[in-house]
């Protein structure tokens, strides 16, 4: 599917109008980056220029990374999401066309038991003349042929788009996933809190956030080498999921920060979750794999933060980053709790 359909000329102006406002962020002249001016410049894309309008009036500049992450959000997504919803009304289409098929083939059949039996009934009475019957009998046969075809014809097209309906979730879960960790990366961690606390405001039930960070995990890297630095994010990865059930979700949200999301959960048991994360990641002890020599103690701190009803998204997270940063400050390696908004 062709995305953009203008004309050379349009192109050309879009282009005219598009450098000016680039030129004035601080993000370089790549591709990304024009894709974002382009859809502003053009008009095709609402969303995408009301979060850049946003973004402009609060007077900031974007930056690579807040370029990247309005691209991931606005322009891949959204693609991303008109392929699921197209292959899932065609498949509904197909599926309904196939009931339909399915149900035309027993109505033939059942037509063509009813005039062999009335062909049976006039052949003994003579009151038909066989060629005549022989040519309908041929007739409903033909039908019958081409519905069975057709039905076949539909059930292998309906594998097909089942199997594409799989491979687009296979790659929207693929791109929401963690490469080294396994575990949701950040992106899929913010459109997941999102609709949790779209949930929350509907539904009222408590929702807890845990924010966690490994401690003086650059003098792992320093000391032991950056694969053994992999090697510790995956283990805390690992004790991360072995402690999240049900609708909770566990992402890795940057470097070595790692988040975990509690709905239907209170403070209590958010902080007894995070308490039993963090001991358990104390007395774990982690091995090089060639020398097997066993590292420094690893440890993680944690901050805390319950959601207050009518509270954004950013502010949520801003409370539970604030409680980590407090964690951080008291030594590292305990809980903090967040201050209410």
């Amino acid at each position: 599917m062709v995305r953009y359909k203008e004309t050379i000329e349009q192109s050309a102006e879009y282009l005219r109008l598009a450098i000016p406002l680039m030129s004035r962020q601080a993000v370089p002249f790549h591709p990304v980056s024009y894709c974002l001016w382009y859809e502003y410049v053009a008009g095709i894309n609402p969303p995408l220029r009301a979060a850049i309008d946003e973004f402009i009036g609060r007077g900031q500049t974007l930056t690579n990374a807040s370029a990247e992450e309005l691209f991931r959000t606005y322009v891949a997504e959204r693609d991303q999401r008109v392929a699921h919803h197209v292959a899932t009304g065609f498949k509904k289409v197909m599926d309904d066309v196939s009931q339909d098929a399915a149900s035309a083939g027993a109505s033939a059949h059942r037509f063509g038991t009813t005039l062999a039996r009335w062909t049976e009934e006039q052949e003994a009475a003579s009151a038909v003349p066989s060629a005549e019957i022989d040519t309908l009998l041929s007739g409903t046969r033909e039908m019958q042929e081409a519905i069975t075809t057709l039905q076949a014809r539909l059930d292998a097209s309906q594998k097909e788009i089942e199997k594409l309906q799989q491979d687009v979730t296979r790659a929207r879960e693929e791109a929401l996933a963690d490469e080294l960790t396994g575990l949701m990366n950040r992106r899929g961690f913010e459109m997941t809190l999102a609709s949790c606390l779209g949930d929350e405001a509907s539904e009222g039930h408590g929702t807890c956030l845990l924010f966690a960070d490994i401690d003086h995990f650059k003098r792992v890297n320093d000391t032991y080498g950056h694969l053994m630095g992999d090697k510790v994010l995956r283990a805390v990865a690992q004790i991360l999921r072995a402690n999240v059930k049900g609708k909770d979700t566990a992402a890795r949200f940057g470097g070595e920060e790692f988040v975990v999301l509690l709905p239907d959960t209170r403070i209590d048991g958010a902080l007894s979750v995070a308490e039993k994360i963090r001991s358990t990641i104390e007395g774990c002890r982690i091995r090089r794999t060639d020398t097997q020599q066993e590292m420094a103690q690893v440890t993680v701190s944690f901050g805390v933060a319950s959601y207050c009803p009518g509270e954004s998204a950013e502010t949520f997270l801003a409370r539970g980053d604030a409680a980590l940063y407090a964690a951080k400050c008291k030594g590292r390696n305990c809980v903090t709790l967040a201050t209410a908004s």
